[in-house]
């Protein structure tokens, strides 16, 4: 089953509001760093913060992530952080149907008839398949399945 069957980012930004949510690994600062030309600690210093002992992207005064403009989308997409890369296949998604549930509802992108067990499936074999699973939970986001 192609990825755009279940999910084809419709790049409305619902993913991209709110605090706390975009962890980032040590690999996902060298691949920003890179990607903006600046050091990993000056990425670090103007870009994030510290939060539960792990470091984040910052939000602007519009609630949004640092990176996303309503009318270019993602300013780091082709270098995102895991995380945004991940969306939408979450830990939650994969393993509950009522969190499933929910992000149909949130995110326009999701196929609204996808079922549990297609989403969940093909979402752990996609995040396998692109290196996108957390090796560790202290540095890196909840969200993604551990191995």
């Amino acid at each position: 089953m192609p990825v755009d069957a279940i999910f084809q980012c419709h790049k409305c930004g619902q993913c991209c509001e709110g605090r706390g949510g975009i962890i980032v690994s040590p690999a996902d600062l060298e691949r920003l760093a890179s990607h903006l030309s600046m050091s990993v600690e000056k990425v670090k210093a103007q870009y994030c913060e510290l939060c539960g002992g792990k470091i984040q992207i910052r939000c602007g005064d519009d609630g949004f992530c640092i990176f996303f403009h309503k009318t270019k989308g993602c300013g780091v997409h082709e270098r995102k952080p895991a995380v945004c890369q991940a969306w939408p296949f979450f830990r939650g998604n994969l393993e509950d149907p009522s969190s499933l549930s929910m992000a149909k509802d949130f995110c326009p992108g999701i196929n609204p008839d996808v079922t549990h067990e297609n989403f969940a499936s093909f979402g752990r074999e996609y995040l396998r398949e692109h290196n996108l699973v957390s090796h560790d939970a202290s540095r890196e986001a909840n969200a993604l399945i551990v191995e």
